[in-house]
């Protein structure tokens, strides 16, 4: 199993939903979130005054997925995600030793 976590850009996040579930991934947890990357923001005049926006929202999808369907996903994410322009996001990819569904019990990838 497989933790898949994606930072994307909030206007794609439709896009990159429904790329997911055509692909028959099930879950998802999503957050909205503010960071920045190689592009450190920007400036924005409002009212007359000048000031900085070093923190952009973003939004972070979190999902544990078998083996088989890794590969297929961050396919997906990457095809719906992608505007060619700085701050598309990024995947993050970490290996999972175990899953347990609170309600049963059950665990591993019977838990997802």
């Amino acid at each position: 199993m497989k933790k898949v976590e994606a930072i994307i850009q909030p206007s794609r996040f439709e896009q990159v939903k429904e790329a997911l579930l055509e692909i028959g991934v099930e879950g998802m947890t999503v957050s909205d979130v503010r960071g920045h990357g190689r592009q450190k923001g920007h400036t924005e005049v409002y009212r007359g005054r000048e000031y900085t926006v070093d923190l952009l929202p973003k939004i972070k999808l979190e999902m544990v997925l078998p083996d088989h369907l890794v590969d297929a996903a961050v396919h997906a994410i990457l095809k719906a995600a992608k505007t060619g322009k700085i701050g598309d996001g990024k995947v993050f990819l970490s290996s999972v030793d175990d899953a347990i569904r609170i309600r049963n019990e059950e665990r591993g990838e019977n838990a997802l």
